[in-house]
């Protein structure tokens, strides 16, 4: 017996199965079989073909941005987006320690380094409030209206928050403390599809903002991200990604230094219907949230809802343990029962290559580390056909 037995439960009646409950995997109810069997068909499976086109035009109008541009994966979209933003060698990006890698390594591709910075407790996204006061006890506008650290006069250019778990982050004063420090914001909205921040849709605030379609995220491509951007910086990112090929019928010439960062037509057409379903994922996603909370009301596990003025994707739903035993009792007798449960990432700067970088108070990112677990959080779809 198990103290977190009536939460188990409820997840095994949720999901109508007595197999082993997964995380979040992907759920595939419509059209990918018949688009897939279509570029095999047309034999354009790689970097060129219809599919690719459709997939950039629909994710523009879905999330209201002026462009949309393919990528192999997330990180390679959020690697562009920094250079675009001016990200160079030797430059600073504020984020966050509590993320995924990728976001620290996308900075640390374009030879920058992080800095960073708590979170919030409400958003679990980087916080305003600790960005402001770290600027305003170590950085300092140049003649030139750089921000610039105080302590070595190295630039910082950007700002590049994460919308963990598809909650979005406090926009509002984020895009407050960018404009008065001269920082760019760049928003890594890979785990956000779906997500708005008063009603306008995550990653589209910043100058760019970008996606990824990792086969454990709500739309999968299998491996894929996207660029959102305004049509010049779209522009600029369609011609990176394509090896910075300069446009001919038949001569190969490049212009500068790009990346074969292209989405295959194979990869796209997974993608165009994975779209198509969306809104009924973000439904049953919602629902499950909502029944998680009502489960878990009188609990010692507190839910973790969408922070205010937002409409999260509940990506990966969480609850905070009372404390970190409780935290690894949780995860222990959750995965062995057969139901995946995970702890949040180990914090950035814990890891090696980033123990040396520039870091303000994060009480907060720490705090959460030994409190959240992430909780079954896919479609009933995505529970295998044998599972009964």
């Amino acid at each position: 017996m198990s103290r977190f037995d009536s939460l188990f439960g409820f997840i095994r009646d949720h999901y109508r199965s007595d197999a082993a409950i997964p995380l979040h995997a992907p759920a595939f109810i419509g059209q990918e079989k018949t688009y897939v069997m279509d570029t095999l068909d047309s034999t354009f499976v790689s970097s060129v073909g219809a599919y690719v086109d459709q997939f950039e035009q629909r994710m523009a109008a879905y999330t209201g941005s002026a462009r949309a541009v393919a990528t192999v994966n997330g990180t390679a979209a959020l690697q562009v987006a920094l250079r675009i933003a001016g990200v160079s060698a030797g430059d600073y990006v504020i984020t966050q320690p509590l993320t995924f890698i990728a976001t620290c390594n996308a900075i640390a591709y374009c030879s920058a380094t992080p800095i960073f910075i708590d979170v919030d407790r409400t958003t679990l996204g980087l916080s305003p409030q600790a960005m402001d006061e770290w600027l305003q006890q170590n950085a300092q506008l140049d003649d030139q209206g750089r921000c610039v650290h105080r302590a070595d006069g190295r630039v910082i250019r950007a700002c590049l928050p994460m919308h963990t778990f598809g909650h979005p982050c406090d926009l509002d004063g984020l895009m407050t403390v960018c404009s008065r420090w001269h920082l760019g914001l760049v928003e890594d909205a890979a785990e956000a599809l779906g997500s708005r921040y008063r009603g306008q849709h995550a990653g589209t605030f910043g100058r760019l903002g970008t996606l990824s379609f990792n086969g454990n995220k709500i739309l999968t491509t299998g491996g894929g991200g996207m660029i959102l951007a305004n049509e010049a910086d779209g522009q600029r990112a369609k011609h990176l990604t394509t090896t910075a090929k300069v446009p001919h019928p038949y001569e190969y010439d490049h212009d500068e230094l790009g990346y074969n960062f292209r989405l295959p037509n194979l990869n796209a057409a997974l993608g165009c219907a994975q779209l198509e379903q969306l809104d009924v994922f973000l439904a049953e996603k919602r629902q499950l949230a909502a029944e998680y909370a009502e489960h878990l009301a009188d609990s010692e596990l507190t839910f973790v809802s969408e922070p205010p003025h937002c409409e999260s994707n509940y990506w990966l739903n969480a609850v905070l343990c009372p404390n970190a035993s409780a935290r690894q009792a949780l995860l222990e007798a959750s995965n062995q029962s057969g139901i995946m449960m995970r702890p949040v990432w180990r914090l950035m700067n814990e890891l090696t290559m980033y123990q040396q970088a520039p870091a303000g108070d994060l009480s907060e990112a720490r705090w959460l580390a030994d409190h959240l677990v992430n909780l079954p959080s896919g479609v009933r779809a995505s529970i295998p056909s044998e599972a009964t």
